[in-house]
């Protein structure tokens, strides 16, 4: 018996310690969505989760480290749900369905998880543009479209730029668009900006449509 008191009081540390943790993650989340990172401090976040600032201090070095967290859960979730679906670069993005389905499933990623995209979105233009934060952050959120871009350059599609600058400016635009349409997730107003971009971009990618069919 006393080789189990041990145990289970670090057991108990540990349930403790994850709970606390996750209170701390929930409420910062609360508190994103509400006031924005920037209006919001640490010792609100301990406040809204009912636990000490030293308690923060256990599981995270300061804000910045709490948000990455939460990018964190955010990409597991994604994870999780694309397990067993398979997403190659030969997408063809000149095709309006194609461009629409990836633009929807960036858009409605952004729009469920609008607290954490809002604080990451936040925090990147408060820093110093000399630490090249913006852009790192843009092209790492990117990849895939940079990926998909390239596959139409390799296959002789002219593009009106570099696949990395478009990739970026694509993300540009839909970063910030979900911080400033204020519309709740999931409505009609999601549906307008992914059609009204999607138009938009594939005027860019494709180039405007021949005219030759109209003049015969």
């Amino acid at each position: 018996m006393e080789d189990d008191m041990p145990q289970s009081s670090t057991a108990s540390r540990k349930v403790r310690a994850a709970q606390t943790r996750a209170a701390l993650l929930d409420a910062a989340r609360g508190l994103f969505n509400d006031r924005g990172y920037l209006n919001t401090k640490i010792t609100d976040i301990t406040a809204a989760a009912g636990r000490s600032t030293g308690s923060f201090y256990e599981h995270f070095a300061g804000k910045d480290e709490l948000l990455q967290a939460l990018l964190a859960e955010m990409e597991d979730a994604i994870d999780e749900r694309m397990v067993g679906l398979e997403h190659p670069r030969d997408h063809d993005l000149t095709d309006r369905d194609q461009l629409r389905d990836h633009l929807g499933v960036a858009w409605t990623v952004m729009r469920q998880n609008r607290p954490v995209t809002l604080a990451l979105f936040q925090a990147m233009v408060a820093d110093d543009p000399g630490t090249g934060r913006a852009w790192r952050d843009l092209r790492e959120q990117t990849e895939t479209i940079r990926e998909h871009l390239e596959y139409l350059v390799e296959r002789g599609h002219q593009l009106p730029g570099d696949p990395e600058f478009i990739a970026a400016a694509i993300g540009a635009m839909l970063v910030t668009l979900n911080y400033a349409v204020l519309a709740s997730p999931g409505g009609e107003d999601d549906q307008r900006v992914i059609d009204t971009l999607t138009d938009l971009l594939l005027h860019g990618l494709a180039g405007p449509a021949s005219h030759s069919a109209d003049e015969a």
